[in-house]
């Protein structure tokens, strides 16, 4: 297959990526089928994909008829065989688990064509990991979006038995969708960029946990040094809580590392309260207005009284 044979794209998840990878392939002209098992998504995703495409306008990225073409490209659906029907290529985006991709693999291999070109989005797992849950090993890879709003380079992580046709079809596909490919020359959990965050993550999280400084004062810290509008807390309230907890679970329990066990058990407090990051209004931060946003958020004096009162996000 030729990319420009790919017309029909099926997104499995409805959730924040799986929202922001169809919202920019139906921008870049391709029909989408926006699929979950759970309808309550679909409301949200179309607000969403809505809410996106007014931003672009906005922002001058495009008008507003394009906006509303986008709209009509965009296909829901709770039936697997109804959504794969004539599908030329499928990016996942269900939860980080790696059985449930396997297992979701599974199933859409039995629905879609044999043509059908399989990605996965996963943020730390490799596709070696459910590749021959697939069924078709040679035309699945890893290919991975970050933010749409505000970065346009992606991953592509091919496994072993990746063949060279796939890996250099999602490249042209990434061109088509406006994106910057980086081709990885072998798996590696978290990709280039994630797995540089994870260890920013990981370093937050564990100053944290154990009480060293409070979440405030290590995203000041991140923030003043490096020149940056977010610091670590507020990256994973734009991740979602429940994301990084589940990774941060998930190893974890696959390495048996104290500490980590530590980090999970500190996020859970959070996901237990429903407090996910910005799309449930309240994670580190309350959002739409953060405090690090706040005029006087990098002042000493604000930053040591704030800190003092213990407010929003403060563990200890």
């Amino acid at each position: 297959m030729k990319v420009e044979d790919i017309k029909k794209v099926l997104i499995i998840g409805a959730g924040t990526m799986g929202q922001q990878i169809g919202f920019i392939c139906a921008m870049h002209g391709y029909d989408i089928v926006l699929y979950d098992i759970d309808k309550t998504m679909f409301d949200a995703g179309l607000n969403r994909i809505q809410q996106l495409a007014s931003q672009f306008v906005s922002s001058g990225r495009i008008t507003q008829k394009h906006a509303d073409d986008i709209l009509t490209r965009v296909k829901l659906s709770n039936d697997p065989a109804d959504a794969a029907k004539d599908i030329d290529f499928v990016s996942e985006s269900v939860p980080e688990d790696p059985d449930l991709k396997g297992q979701v693999f599974s199933q859409f291999n039995d629905l879609c064509p044999k043509r059908t070109i399989f990605t996965t989005n996963t943020s730390t797992f490799v596709p070696s990991m459910f590749a021959h849950k697939t069924g078709r090993p040679d035309r699945f890879a890893a290919f991975h979006f970050h933010d749409v709003r505000f970065s346009n380079v992606v991953d592509i992580m091919p496994h072993p038995e990746t063949s060279s046709e796939t890996t250099n079809l999602i490249r042209e596909f990434a061109l088509s969708i406006g994106q910057s490919p980086i081709i990885l020359k072998k798996e590696n959990h978290g990709y280039v960029f994630n797995s540089m965050l994870s260890t920013l993550i990981l370093s937050a999280l564990t100053l944290a946990e154990r009480g060293v400084a409070s979440i405030e004062d290590i995203d000041r810290s991140w923030m003043g040094v490096m020149h940056m509008p977010t610091g670590p807390f507020g990256l994973m309230d734009q991740i979602g809580l429940k994301t990084v907890w589940s990774i941060t679970n998930y190893w974890a329990n696959a390495t048996q590392d104290p500490q980590s066990k530590a980090n999970a058990k500190f996020l859970e407090q959070y996901v237990k309260k429903g407090h996910l990051g910005v799309k449930t209004g309240k994670g580190f931060y309350s959002y739409p207005d953060p405090a690090f946003t706040r005029p006087g958020f990098m002042d000493y004096n604000h930053a040591y009284q704030t800190t003092q009162m213990k407010p929003e996000g403060s563990n200890k």
